[in-house]
């Protein structure tokens, strides 16, 4: 039985808690977030880990539906842009993932799909092989063209694909943020 660590009912309480031990950590300013230098990337929320059947189900994604759904309805509301990543993978592209992984999520599986319960109709979906959406992804190339300086990241295993992401974002010279 796999744990249930955030629920909707503890989600914002520990992500606070969270907060301010980073914060008391590490008591730097940081970013200051400007909405119209700024996309959504919404990381790897498809039916492979949102639904109960799946080996590899999250039992907390459904405490972060919710919030994820009012992010990127705010900034398609704002005229700001929406990506999602969609994590696939092929026998030559899986590399030492294939070691880790029992099977691959594949582009025909009904499960690599995103969740129809995020609006992804105004989105770009990024078709990504390891857990950074920036490595051999056109994610960089795209933030450029529409003049992207900061990145709001969101969505499942915020420790393995959301935070290398947002460690690759930091390194190719985006400013990055993580909802609370």
């Amino acid at each position: 039985m796999k744990e249930e660590y955030f629920n909707r009912e503890n989600l914002h309480q520990k992500a606070h808690a969270m907060l301010r031990e980073a914060k008391a950590i590490v008591p730097g300013q940081g970013f200051v977030f400007a909405p119209s230098q700024a996309a959504l990337l919404v990381v790897d929320m498809q039916k492979y880990f949102l639904q109960n059947s799946s080996h590899a189900y999250i039992p907390a994604s459904k405490a972060v539906l919710p919030g994820i759904g009012t992010l990127i309805h705010s900034f398609y509301e704002n005229g700001r842009p929406v990506f999602f990543s969609r994590h696939l993978n092929t026998e030559q592209n899986a590399k030492l993932m294939s070691l880790w992984w029992t099977d691959f999520i594949r582009e025909t599986d009904p499960l690599s799909e995103i969740t129809e319960e995020l609006d992804s109709s105004q989105s770009i979906i990024i078709n990504k092989c390891q857990y950074d959406a920036f490595f051999e992804a056109p994610l960089e190339a795209l933030l450029n063209e529409k003049q992207i300086t900061q990145l709001v990241v969101c969505g499942v295993m915020t420790h393995l694909c959301c935070e290398t992401t947002v460690r690759s974002a930091f390194v190719h010279g985006f400013e990055v943020f993580f909802p609370c």
